[in-house]
């Protein structure tokens, strides 16, 4: 399921409400009319590495308003980033034989792997979402056999386009100070996005990354209390880069308090945030995601695999405008899919 270039970037919108958990297991949404008998529901699973995650809460509602109008029955299971938790929740899922498919967004990566060979023997069908179930990173396609669909960027790409951009914002200085910002660092996909990173700027001799940082994927206080110990020890540079729209928002709060807004600050995911940011100045770039057009493509890959069609691997951010990367110069062009 691909959208015109174009109209990928049109159709991108945001303010979305974030997905409620109710335990740390499960939360059930009902995603069929007022008058449909529950026993004639499909129901379906959705474990995310993290309901308060507001990138995945965005594609979560996504799936939502389209099994609304399918009859089917969504159950969300929230991870909480805790590691191992995805394996152990797969295993719920298959015991209570009450579902007929997973989308699984998770964080584990290859370590995942084996539960989700077990789904696929309790004949589930298992559509990937967001993040690489399984070792290679530079590819949205399905790596465990039977999988029927992997809707994702490849985190490698992902950090090739954020190298590019920060190559971009240091074009004209010459000794150009660079601040790294991780998400949750040992990560496969921050990993990766470090990996795509390196291969773009390295051979530009003029940058150099004087410090690193871990600032999370939920909220502004652990980035922004991060980049303030960064700014302790290195008081001067001209980038700052992250992994995601969630660390350079804490990052931003950090820099004004210390009165260093001329910091060139480049993020991933084309959030809210972001776009305004790039358009009032405040932000310097950006790499755009597609959270909404991925919800809706995993959710549509589901039911395809349910009628016994795979469709392998998506990478909805290929369709997009620039090849993704946001500035002052195009950022007219996009629309947020999500809050940041």
């Amino acid at each position: 399921m691909r959208c015109r270039k174009r109209s990928l970037a049109a159709t991108t919108v945001a303010s979305l409400s974030a997905l409620t958990l109710l335990s740390a297991c499960a939360v059930t949404q009902s995603a069929s009319s007022d008058d449909a008998s529950s026993s004639a529901q499909t129901e379906i699973a959705f474990l995310t590495t993290s309901a308060a995650n507001t990138w995945l809460a965005a594609s979560g509602k996504a799936m939502a308003d389209d099994a609304a109008a399918k009859n089917v029955k969504i159950t969300t299971f929230d991870a909480k980033f805790q590691p191992g938790m995805a394996a152990k929740q797969i295993q719920d899922v298959i015991a209570s034989k009450k579902y007929k498919g997973i989308i699984l967004a998770t964080t584990e990566g290859a370590a995942v792997v084996p539960a989700v060979k077990q789904a696929l023997d309790a004949d589930l069908k298992v559509v990937i979402l967001n993040q690489i179930v399984g070792t290679d990173l530079t590819t949205a396609d399905p790596q465990v056999p039977g999988v029927s669909a992997s809707v994702l960027a490849p985190p490698l790409a992902t950090g090739t386009r954020l190298g590019t951009l920060a190559v971009k914002a240091c074009e004209g200085v010459s000794s150009c100070r660079v601040v790294y910002m991780f998400g949750q660092k040992g990560l496969p996909y921050d990993d990766a996005v470090r990996k795509g990173y390196d291969s773009v700027t390295l051979s530009h001799t003029n940058m150099k990354i004087i410090a690193e940082g871990q600032g999370g994927y939920l909220g502004t206080d652990q980035p922004r209390k991060a980049t303030q110990d960064i700014i302790q020890a290195n008081p001067a540079f001209e980038v700052l880069v992250g992994a995601g729209d969630q660390q350079i928002q804490g990052a931003l709060l950090a820099l004004t308090q210390a009165n260093l807004t001329k910091v060139k600050v480049i993020g991933v995911g084309g959030s809210e945030h972001a776009v305004k940011g790039i358009t009032d100045g405040t932000w310097w770039g950006d790499v755009a995601g597609a959270p909404i057009t991925e919800g809706h493509t995993a959710f549509a890959a589901m039911l395809d695999a349910l009628d016994g069609k795979d469709v392998g691997g998506v990478d909805v951010t290929t369709e997009l405008v620039d090849n993704g990367l946001i500035t002052s110069a195009n950022v007219d062009k996009f629309t947020a899919q999500w809050p940041g």
